[in-house]
């Protein structure tokens, strides 16, 4: 089985699933508002929103999976 199967549409990971859509869609704005493709700022913000939205989707699915 698939990690994505393995997944409950909950609060909990719709919280974490909004944090990933919301870090993907702060880099292609920012990017495209300023051109700033290549900024580490805009990467740091990016990957701590991305990051935690990925890690707690995939937690989560391990806490559901075992109950």
């Amino acid at each position: 089985m698939g990690l994505l199967s393995n997944i409950k549409l909950n609060a909990r990971t719709g919280i974490f699933f909004f944090l990933t859509i919301l870090g993907i869609y702060f880099y292609i704005s920012w990017g495209i508002l300023y051109n700033g493709w290549f900024d580490i700022g805009v990467y740091s913000i990016t990957v701590v929103l991305v990051g935690f939205g990925l890690a707690g989707i995939y937690l989560y699915s391990i806490i559901d999976e075992e109950e």
